[in-house]
């Protein structure tokens, strides 16, 4: 394989310092700036390439630019674009039903970002809780996890436990009560009379692709359906092919009440999320009590729809699981060489590197200069996500520069 890598020319400087001095910093990003995507790699605005390992987060599950995405949102931009929700579209009940078969469930609630549907879920499970479950006005209470990464509004954060996140931000939204991450007994015992849901990651993305024990999420649900509780899963970066799996709850054979997606549901395109679930929990919302101008809009629906049909055949779920083989022989091979531990479910990795070596920015900086990209997270752990496209060649290649900057 013959590519062009490095950063530094002076356009990619300039580009960098135009964007530094005109934009708020609550981004750290690495100083790359690209201007093109195909597949698993990209092109920066001097010509060089890179392999993308990160799949923005896995909102790029398919890669960059995929003909089928690509083209269900051309045909889209040419016939109606947006109608707010005080009208109904073409595109809508097509994806709406397409999305709530592939879940298994009845209705599907389509907002735009992760933290919306997040947010939905909130709202929803409190609403179940004192319609449905009798839970006296303003007591619900939502039992959440250590570690977890659930979006940036003001609520979210108020329950993480990650001071970049949170401090700063308070006063905080009260009603979440939070358990260790994986701990089961810890989880059944935070249970009140006024519990009306959970709301986990079945892998926490953020945290480093961290895996809870065998049996915790069949657990969760067997806890919460005793205790007349919702189970709701975030699955808005460990879902929709990633780990293997349509979700991550299926390794476990859990289905929650409420899916809650994004990321990859936008194909990379448009942001698109949902809350999906049976009627008796999403029925309990009324007509002006949550809604959204963009939600569901007839792009979103279009590239949403063409996302859950590729889903449909299994294909990309099959290639990330044999693909994340790949991938686990090649970490197992690095540990005690550079490596300190690592997780993998999928084509989805959390890396610890030893600090010896560096931070995980200093190593995706390294990364960076041989033509690979990818995103650290907490200390000296990194993330790899590549797209479910990347072919086996170009993960081995990429695998092999990480081998080479931990030298």
């Amino acid at each position: 394989m013959s590519i062009t890598t490095g950063t530094g020319t002076s356009m990619t400087t300039t580009e960098v310092e135009r964007a530094e001095a005109r934009t708020a910093h609550n981004y750290h990003p690495l100083p790359v700036v690209l201007a093109h995507g195909e597949g698993a790699w990209m092109t920066d605005v001097d010509g060089k390439r890179f392999l993308d390992l990160l799949a923005g987060y896995s909102a790029l599950n398919f890669g960059h630019s995929h003909p089928r995405l690509i083209g269900a949102a051309h045909a889209q931009l040419d016939k109606l674009t947006l109608t707010s929700r005080a009208f109904i579209h073409d595109a809508f009940a097509d994806f709406c039903a397409a999305l709530g078969d592939l879940c298994g469930k009845e209705l599907v609630l389509p907002m735009n970002t992760g933290a919306e549907a997040v947010e939905t879920a909130i709202k929803v499970s409190r609403k179940w809780g004192y319609e449905v479950k009798g839970v006296p006005a303003d007591q619900a209470r939502i039992i959440v996890a250590s570690g977890n990464f659930h979006g940036r509004t003001t609520t979210i954060v108020g329950f993480s436990d990650d001071p970049d996140a949170r401090d700063g931000f308070g006063p905080f939204t009260p009603g979440f009560d939070t358990v260790p991450y994986g701990d089961l007994a810890a989880l059944e015992a935070a249970i009140t009379p006024n519990t009306v849901a959970v709301l986990i990651e079945p892998i926490q993305g953020e945290g480093g692709v961290v895996i809870p024990p065998e049996g915790y999420l069949r657990g969760v649900r067997e806890v919460c359906t005793r205790e007349r509780v919702l189970f709701a899963a975030d699955e808005i970066q460990a879902g929709l092919g990633r780990t293997g799996r349509t979700f991550a709850c299926d390794h476990e054979g859990v289905v929650p009440d409420l899916y809650v997606l994004g990321k990859a549901l936008g194909g990379g395109i448009v942001p698109v999320s949902a809350v999906v679930g049976n009627r008796d929990v999403l029925g309990v919302l009324k007509p002006g009590q949550h809604g959204s101008t963009f939600g569901g809009n007839p792009l979103a629906c279009a590239v949403g729809h063409e996302v859950v049909q590729m889903l449909a055949t299994g294909e990309h779920q099959t290639r990330a699981a044999e693909l994340g083989e790949i991938l686990r022989e090649r970490l197992e091979a690095l540990v005690g060489k550079g490596i300190v531990g690592f997780r993998v479910r999928g084509l989805w990795a959390g890396i610890d590197i030893d600090p010896a070596i560096g931070t995980g920015r200093e190593v995706c900086e390294r990364l960076m200069a041989r033509g690979v990209l990818a995103k650290d997270t907490h200390g000296s752990t990194i993330r790899l996500a590549p797209p479910l496209v990347i072919s086996e060649d170009d993960l081995h290649w990429g695998i092999d520069q990480l081998a080479a900057v931990l030298v």
